[in-house]
């Protein structure tokens, strides 16, 4: 038996265990876009830190983090 073949039934043992395919985030992350700029509607993760967004503020709308996003906790 070769490598080739230890390698494939490795990883047949490994998917066996986890449980076969991997699952998609992509629900969670739309879950998670919590914070809209109130200008544009764009939206930012919840995680998103406040320099982001006042970088987003000043480069796309020349305006404060304030004036874009009001719900955004500091």
């Amino acid at each position: 038996m070769g490598n080739g073949a230890k390698a494939q039934q490795k990883r047949e043992r490994n998917a066996a265990k986890a449980g076969g395919t991997a699952k998609s985030q992509i629900k969670t992350n739309q879950a998670a876009l919590n914070i809209i700029c109130n200008i544009c509607k764009q939206t930012f993760l919840l995680t998103t830190r406040p320099p982001a967004l006042e970088e987003h503020a000043q480069n796309k709308h020349s305006k404060t983090a304030a004036e874009c996003f009001p719900t955004a906790a500091k």
